[in-house]
């Protein structure tokens, strides 16, 4: 028995309209889904097939819209094992360095074509 959208403990709810058409519509929706947090890091997603039917959608549509959020990293797919909401890092602002101080920013070596290196 194949596993339905509903067996994921939710029922979630896409509002596909909006500019874009149909399969922009679906892949803003998934993205905010996955960033809000009502899909979770690891669930599995439907096929595209049955989310197809589900939405009355073309498959082809669906199938863009994961291809569309896989490259973009908010999902992971693997042939035979499905597509599922992908585990992002999220970064913690102390790892964030703050920029240095205008006088590090020089160029290590100066490159400029007609300067005499003097050091030698």
């Amino acid at each position: 028995m194949a596993e339905s959208w509903a067996t994921f403990g939710r029922d979630l709810h896409l509002d596909l309209t909006g500019p874009g058409g149909v399969r922009a519509a679906l892949t803003r929706a998934l993205r905010e889904a996955v960033r809000t947090g009502r899909l979770a890091p690891g669930t599995r997603l439907p096929s595209s097939r049955s989310l197809a039917a589900d939405l009355s959608l073309a498959r082809n549509t669906v199938a863009d819209a994961y291809g569309d959020l896989v490259a973009e990293g908010w999902l992971t797919a693997r042939q035979g094992s499905g597509t599922r909401v992908a585990h992002r890092a999220v970064p913690h602002p102390a790892a964030v360095r703050p920029a240095p101080p205008e006088r590090d920013r020089r160029p290590a070596y100066d490159l400029r074509i007609g300067t005499a290196d003097v050091s030698a």
